[in-house]
């Protein structure tokens, strides 16, 4: 039996990571509420690294960084504006120049400026990183895609957690995460690994 081929594969699209000259780089809810929170993720600590990775690349390159914050209502059971889970996490926090957008739906595009704000510095692609890899950076990539930015997921960059199962089962989050990947993968748009795509 051969290997299976994602549609991009069989239709001969590119699957080259978006090079950083065409790209912005939205760095998608990394706050406290995934790492001392309600929300805790599995692998934060990798999705932290190779985010900080990639921050380092991005400002040495000139690229613009968007950081985006989920945010409810106040007395929320999660990423409450009023509480420390919904700040930002020390270290990948955003630097002076760098664009920090609330927003309160699982695309980034929805309801926050994202498209018009990406069309003003003249970039056609997008690198994501982030949480969670099912909700908000599945959602964001396909959002990028069918708007006309070429996006490219990070997937060490990224991270999720335990989802239950449609039969009461725990699936665990690596599955989770690999599914998602996968299907992101299959949908047209570019999966790597880590930072290291661009060396």
């Amino acid at each position: 039996m051969t290997a299976p081929l994602t549609l991009g594969q069989i239709a001969g699209a590119p699957n080259t990571p978006s090079p950083w000259d065409k790209s912005a780089l939205l760095v998608i809810d990394l706050q406290n509420e995934y790492q001392t929170g309600a929300l805790p993720l599995a692998e934060l600590d990798r999705a932290l690294t190779h985010t900080k990775a990639l921050l380092a690349k991005a400002r040495a390159s000139g690229v613009p960084v968007f950081h985006f914050q989920h945010k409810t209502g106040p007395g929320a059971p999660i990423f409450d504006p009023t509480s420390k889970a919904f700040a930002l996490i020390d270290d990948v926090a955003p630097i002076p120049g760098e664009t920090v957008i609330e927003k309160s739906y699982p695309n980034c595009f929805t309801a926050t400026g994202l498209e018009d704000a990406l069309k003003a510095t003249g970039r056609t692609e997008v690198i994501l990183a982030g949480a969670m890899t099912h909700m908000c950076i599945s959602s964001t990539a396909r959002s990028a895609f069918d708007r006309g930015f070429r996006p490219t997921v990070v997937a060490d960059a990224c991270a999720t957690r335990d989802l239950p199962g449609p039969n009461g089962e725990t699936i665990p989050a690596a599955q989770v995460h690999a599914n998602a990947l996968a299907q992101i993968a299959d949908g047209f748009m570019v999966v790597v690994k880590d930072e290291t795509a661009w060396a």
